[in-house]
């Protein structure tokens, strides 16, 4: 129970079934150029003869994904920290050694995080879904383990080594059964030179036989973080899809956050899970642009306005049911 308030670290057990747990960093170079995601997980469907550990490999800017999948017995994780094994690679919140040799890909890896900046966690709220994460039986828990890394060190592919150092990391992760049916989830932490990061997602949420539309927004920005979710009582505002564009607001009694997004073409696959299976297949890209601007209601106005470049924006499942759900809210 006590490793609900510590989100990053393995939250599941190797005898359940119909689990998945999967640790997200994506990492993008100082000159931009490159931009590759790491996805370490596990995947325990109900056929535990599909049992398996995983590390997904994504390279965004070649549109070229591999999934390397290892036995369960060669997943390790410590039950008090995140610090977690797969094969030769290792995982933490402020490092990860990769060490790949799979079908004739061989990736390497050595990267130091820091100026790690987590979701905050409290009593009654341990992590971004506040008081949601402490509700048994959600199909799937989120949370944001570093809105805005800096990066010291290099990748490795097929002998091809690249200097990551200077250039800008970002962690989530996500466990339980099943992906939403439907969501949009966007992040950026490219706004100039500043240490700006923005991360969302709206779902729709099932739980105990109904549904309900869930949203979990942060802004951080001068070292502060502006939440606007559902538990906070925030609305979302005048959802609008337009092919590749979106356009919506968030609210709360203080402030005012207007988002316009444009995703870029095209996609690279990743895997998702289903009921533990990795078998939903969803495009990633991280060359969408995200323009935000923040507004207090009373008092200073417009408090920040940028575009947020090497964005991840993902369209997934029956957009109406999201714009309808929140139109009767």
């Amino acid at each position: 129970m006590l490793k609900l308030w510590h989100p990053a670290v393995f939250q599941g057990s190797l005898n359940k079934s119909g689990y998945y747990e999967g640790w997200y960093y994506k990492n993008v170079g100082p000159d931009e150029k490159a931009a590759y995601e790491v996805i370490p997980g596990i995947s325990i469907p109900k056929n535990r003869d599909k049992a398996h550990a995983f590390v997904q490999f994504l390279d965004a800017r070649e549109g070229r994904s591999y999934y390397f999948r290892y036995p369960i017995d060669e997943f390790r994780a410590d039950e008090k920290a995140f610090d977690i094994e797969i094969g030769r690679s290792r995982f933490s919140l402020n490092r990860v050694r990769l060490d790949i040799d799979q079908d004739g890909t061989a990736i390497k890896a050595d990267l130091v995080y820091g100026n790690v900046r987590s979701w905050p966690v409290s009593l009654l709220s341990p992590g971004a879904m506040g008081w949601y994460g402490l509700l048994p039986m959600m199909e799937c828990y989120h949370d944001v383990l570093s809105f805005n890394s800096s990066i010291e060190g290099h990748f490795e592919i097929n002998g091809v080594k690249q200097d990551f150092t200077g250039g800008k990391g970002y962690m989530e992760k996500d466990w339980g059964t099943s992906m939403p049916s439907s969501w949009i989830w966007m992040q950026t932490n490219h706004f100039g030179d500043s240490d700006v990061s923005l991360f969302g997602s709206i779902a729709d949420i099932p739980w105990i036989g109904r549904h309900f539309i869930g949203y979990l927004f942060g802004l951080l920005l001068d070292g502060s973080l502006y939440r606007f979710t559902t538990y906070t009582g925030a609305k979302v505002r005048g959802l609008k899809i337009d092919g590749s564009r979106i356009a919506f607001s968030l609210e709360d009694r203080k402030y005012r956050l207007e988002i316009r997004g444009e995703r870029a073409g095209g996609g690279t696959p990743l895997m998702a899970p289903k009921i533990g299976d990795m078998s939903v297949r969803i495009d990633e890209n991280l060359e969408s642009v995200i323009h935000v601007a923040l507004h207090e209601k009373k008092g200073r106005g417009l408090l920040f306005t940028g575009a947020g470049k090497n964005a991840g924006l993902e369209y997934v499942g029956d957009m109406s049911r999201l714009m309808d759900g929140l139109a009767s809210c």
